[in-house]
């Protein structure tokens, strides 16, 4: 079984998404690492899933997350959560809405595929959604007194509206 999910982004308009397609069988651990390429962040900060009022994370042995985090979004969808959220760098608080858009059979082994979206993700660390906003009036507006500060620290150029599908999809078939 394959699950095509959409992943939205919270708090940024315009809104900043992406169309996934991950084997029912992967783990919410491994969901993480296709949402981090798809989305185009750098896996540098710890993540939450948010299912039916039950939060799962990062494998922890020390703490008996490993069992938590191995559950198989198969099992998610299974049980009604047909809509969940991921929640990456927990001090920005970058919320993403999954919702599934359909299932579809498959022959052999699935991989993960990014299938389509608009917009770059955000910088890391730029403060969440209302730090974005604040980035972007920054180096939108060459008067802004935060521009050249804020272009050095991206390295020189940002644009907000490119994506490319191929490119993620690219990097996720050879994972």
């Amino acid at each position: 079984m394959l699950y095509e999910l959409r992943v939205e982004l919270k708090g940024v308009k315009p809104p900043i998404w992406r169309t996934i397609q991950v084997p029912g069988s992967i783990t919410l651990h491994g969901l993480h690492g296709v949402l981090q390429v798809a989305m185009g962040w750098s896996d540098t900060h710890l993540y939450l899933f948010h299912v039916d009022g039950e939060e799962y994370g990062e494998p922890d042995t020390d703490w008996d997350d490993e069992v938590r985090s191995s559950k198989k979004a198969e099992d998610v969808i299974a049980a009604g959560g047909t809509s969940f959220s991921y929640e990456y760098d927990l001090g920005d608080s970058w919320t993403h809405e999954i919702t599934l858009e359909r299932t579809l059979e498959t022959e052999g082994k699935a991989k993960p595929r990014c299938i389509g979206g608009a917009r770059a993700c955000p910088p890391e660390d730029c403060g969440g959604p209302w730090g974005y906003k604040r980035f972007l009036q920054a180096i939108g507006t060459p008067r802004h007194r935060e521009h050249e500060a804020m272009l050095e620290w991206i390295g020189g150029d940002f644009d907000p509206e490119h994506f490319d599908a191929k490119l993620a999809d690219s990097v996720l078939s050879r994972r």
